[in-house]
């Protein structure tokens, strides 16, 4: 892995942590939420991408197709999850 995916990498996931973030109107916690769940999503997916050997939208050493699936899995399920939370807090 060169610097310069590695760091393409890094601002490919944080814009979509960032857009998450905008589209469903969260606060500053839940902007640190989705943008840690998108950096590990997004290395998640690139890293199962390179083991398994499936290359999907490749970029250079990135596995970009895998590694966008892995981000907005892991913004879903985390959304999802704090969605619970704070249901869990209204009824109290």
């Amino acid at each position: 892995m060169t610097l310069p995916a590695f760091l393409f990498g890094f601002l490919v996931s944080i814009m979509f942590g960032a857009v998450f973030h905008l589209w469903k109107n969260g606060g500053l916690s839940q902007l640190l939420l989705y943008e840690i769940l998108s950096g590990f999503g997004f290395w998640s997916g690139h890293t199962l991408s390179s083991m398994i050997g499936w290359d999907f939208w490749k970029l250079g050493p990135l596995h970009l197709g895998f590694a966008i699936g892995g981000t907005i899995l892991f913004l879903g399920v985390g959304y999802w999850l704090s969605i619970g939370r704070k249901t869990l807090k209204e009824k109290k």
